[in-house]
């Protein structure tokens, strides 16, 4: 079962749409904290629904088939003064609950009916149990995901937390999910990330066609727009961008890792572009790219989720390794596979997961003779000069000494 996604051209063959265009579409939809886009969307039909997540993986499959619109929170950025939520939490811990709060405090998230909270870390757990607690009448699933890979013990494990998810949505939807449905969206969904592959693989191969700053705003409207929607914005915008030449210059090729929760200003990311680094790969959304493969829709639907996730997911620092012989391998590989020159290490302050696993990740590097820096971030850092200057200088490094 496949989906067909067509995108509209001129009578000269040319995209309709501008890569200007596309991305200021995104970046509208990235600034708006009010989700007009998925207001709209819920406010067009009878019945609608909306369930958020956070990041970094939830089956949206199974959202989608109830006829639901999922919707990425992935905090409040850096336009988002934080006064209710720093009540919840004491200062020490990473800032996006804090702001995911204030959204829901102050209103901005009055209109979802579902909240799904994935097994990422403690923090995101207690917040799933203070969301029941400040909001009774909205749908709350902490979705827990296996921490072994074993089809015989895992797998179990993992569909009978899916089935839960999927009764919980039939429940809230007043209605079964059936299994056509849910073959429809595993559809869908492939088409969307084979699509989020293709952007990434054309920023790898010319990073100065796609700049991590487009691509990065793409994705993040992704999480807002309807999976179709977007399946079109990502056509429009592979077409826009081949079709619009642009000057290739003499950066350093770099990976970045350990965002992959907290997301960093988008301004953080400019100010690595402009200080001499093409991007060429980042965990900054994990949530459209955390499945590897196509999941069949042959057969059932749930079982053929759990075995993709076991046997073709993304290994990052929110993923355990039990296997310390493989254990940060991934950027490695990344490195290697996308013709990087050296890492950065950006993590948000006080994140566990991504800062306890820098050290092995740095020793990976040093063994494969990789060169990487690091350095730390909240959503709301506003200072960028130093981010800009350290990462200049890493840049200049690579260029001169790096034997890649």
């Amino acid at each position: 079962m496949t989906t067909t996604v067509t995108h509209d051209t001129t009578a000269a063959g040319e995209p309709a749409h501008g890569v200007d265009e596309l991305v200021a579409r995104a970046r509208e939809i990235f600034d708006d904290l009010d989700f007009g886009t998925a207001r709209a969307w819920k406010a067009a039909g009878e019945n609608r629904r909306v369930v958020a997540f956070m990041p970094t993986y939830v089956p949206r499959e199974l959202i989608h088939a109830a006829g639901m619109l999922p919707l990425g929170v992935l905090g409040g950025g850096d336009n988002l003064e934080v006064i209710h939520g720093d009540a919840y939490y004491q200062s020490y811990i990473c800032r996006i609950p804090r702001s995911t709060l204030e959204l829901g405090i102050t209103g901005r998230l009055d209109f979802v009916d579902g909240f799904v909270f994935p097994s990422l870390c403690d923090v995101v757990r207690n917040l799933s149990g203070i969301w029941k607690l400040l909001f009774p009448n909205v749908y709350v699933r902490y979705f827990d995901v296996p921490q072994t890979f074993r089809k015989d013990i895992a797998g179990e494990y993992y569909i009978r937390e899916l089935r839960e998810l999927r009764s919980g949505l039939e429940e809230l939807r007043g209605a079964p999910i059936t299994d056509d449905e849910l073959g429809a969206s595993v559809a869908a969904y492939n088409e969307n990330r084979r699509l989020v592959r293709e952007v990434y693989g054309l920023r790898a191969e010319s990073p100065w066609l796609a700049p991590t700053s487009e691509v990065y705003l793409l994705m993040r409207a992704g999480m807002v727009l309807p999976v179709e929607e977007h399946n079109t914005l990502l056509v429009d915008y592979l077409a826009a961008t081949r079709a619009q030449p642009r000057a290739m210059r003499d950066n350093g090729r770099v990976v970045i890792s350990g965002a992959f929760c907290e997301q960093p200003p988008l301004n953080l990311i400019k100010a690595i572009e402009m200080s001499g680094c093409y991007v060429v790969d980042d965990d900054f959304m994990l949530v459209n790219r955390w499945l590897l493969d196509d999941v069949s829709t042959e057969g059932d639907v749930l079982t053929n989720l759990s075995d993709t996730y076991l046997t073709r997911s993304m290994e990052n620092a929110a993923k355990y390794q039990p296997d310390l012989a493989v254990k940060g391998k991934y950027v490695v590989d990344s490195v290697r596979d996308n013709g990087a020159e050296g890492v950065i290490f950006a993590a948000p302050s006080f994140c566990d997961p991504a800062l306890l696993e820098r050290p092995m990740l740095e020793t990976r590097c040093d063994a494969a003779g990789i060169p990487y820096i690091g350095l730390k971030y909240a959503e709301n850092s506003g200072q960028m000069q130093p981010v800009r200057e350290q990462a200049g200088t890493f840049a200049d490094s690579l260029k001169l000494w790096s034997t890649s």
